[in-house]
């Protein structure tokens, strides 16, 4: 049976009430407190201090601290004032067992509410910590869609300069065509005249006829003064209605002259070295597949580059040409090369279909390696309007849809 201590003391505040239990010499390790709002009870074994208080406390804030072998309680009273007595007087056993009933009971419920608390505390914790990371996630992602934007926008800008500085380098390339022709008709003008001038400087003044045995000499007039003569050329006009520009028609009459003498110049000078069979497109295109297949990307393009030069008007020579400049990073070059392929390949028929096929899908391949993702869609999608039933370019056009919508990461 336990000792029941009888030796604390206790002093109060209207707020507060302080309560000192010795513990008779028990180490605070075997110390077992147990309290609510209306019962308290230190347990230290064979010893035991309880309590029914004479009103109720707030024991939320209520604390207790044992050390220098005493218990000492500071509880807070729910309502100010001074109570009588610590404890309420002459209380039964039966009172006090169905006050540590209560208490214990009152204890449990405020367990199980404290445990409550807890998880809802740590589930609004866990839901606090997944909003942060989702939003922490949408902020990464945010910033890496504007950093594929920013890096799209500038291969697209880098694309529309090289475009222009071709357009550019086409239209001053032109120019100068224009300006050599006009130059080589103003000599050939400039030659002529020469030549008549000295044929009239060059002709006797005096000839010698014979009449009917007699001799006779003729003067002929002095040849003309040498001078200079001004010449002003008319404008080349071609029979068009005056409703239509004639900058096009000129520029492409220019461009077959220019043409024209490119080709007589390379046949004479620059294809005079080469064998029989390396004059042929065809070889040189057989050439061009078995060099690809060895891997040797730079020679295929070399031969196709040959090619091209004696026929540029097959468009297996510019397909295959791009498949190297593929290999090779080349990538403008191979969208220029399909470009040109798909120039050639007119009208669409369907004999030449499997070579629009694969014009659409090396330039598209190139467009998405510059990550011109939407450029590249375009021509992925052309491929299947041409052959619907192929899986690969179904498969194909489907990652660079989710490309563009940014539901496939980056590899």
């Amino acid at each position: 049976m336990p000792l029941i201590v009888k030796d604390y003391s206790w002093t109060q505040t209207e707020a507060l009430v302080y309560i000192n239990v010795p513990l008779k010499g028990v180490k605070a390790g075997k110390v077992n407190i147990f309290s609510t709002d209306e019962y308290l009870k230190v347990n230290f074994p064979p010893f035991l201090f309880e309590v029914i208080l004479y009103a109720p406390i707030d024991d939320n804030k209520s604390v207790a601290k044992i050390g220098n072998g005493v218990v000492i309680f500071t509880l807070y009273k729910k309502e100010e004032s001074i109570w009588e007595n610590l404890a309420i007087i002459n209380v039964g056993k039966e009172t006090l067992q169905k006050k540590r009933e209560h208490a214990v009971l009152k204890a449990q419920q405020k367990a199980v509410a404290d445990t409550e608390a807890k998880a809802i505390k740590k589930r609004e914790d866990e839901k606090y910590a997944l909003e942060i990371m989702m939003k922490l996630e949408d902020e990464e992602r945010k910033r890496i869609e504007e950093k594929k934007e920013q890096e799209r926008r500038r291969a697209t800008e880098e694309l529309e300069q090289w475009k222009e500085k071709q357009r550019k380098e086409e239209e001053e390339k032109k120019a100068q065509q224009r300006r050599e022709i006009r130059k080589l008709e103003h000599e050939k003008k400039k030659d002529e005249l020469k030549t008549h001038s000295k044929s009239l400087s060059e002709c006797p003044r005096k000839r010698t006829v014979t009449k009917t045995g007699k001799s006779e000499e003729i003067s002929l007039p002095a040849p003309r003064s040498a001078g200079s003569i001004k010449i002003q050329f008319t404008p080349r006009v071609f029979p068009t209605a005056l409703r239509e520009s004639l900058v096009a028609e000129e520029e492409a009459w220019l461009k077959k002259q220019a043409d024209a003498r490119r080709a007589v110049n390379a046949d004479m000078s620059e294809l005079k070295d080469l064998k029989e069979e390396e004059r042929n497109p065809d070889w040189l295109k057989e050439k061009g597949k078995k060099l690809f297949a060895t891997q040797n990307y730079l020679a295929a393009v070399n031969a196709y580059n040959l090619a091209i030069q004696l026929n540029h008007k097959l468009p297996i020579l510019y397909l295959n040409r791009a498949a190297c400049h593929l290999k090779l990073r080349n990538l403008h070059k191979a969208i220029e090369d399909s470009s040109k392929a798909l120039d050639l390949l007119t009208p669409p028929v369907a004999d030449n279909a499997d070579a629009r096929v694969k014009a659409h899908i090396r330039r598209g391949t190139a467009f998405c390696e510059l990550e011109l993702y939407a450029e590249g869609l375009q021509d992925y999608q052309a491929a299947l309007k041409i052959d619907p039933l192929n899986e690969t370019i179904h498969a194909d056009a489907e990652k660079i849809r989710e490309r563009i919508q940014g539901t496939v990461p980056d590899s």
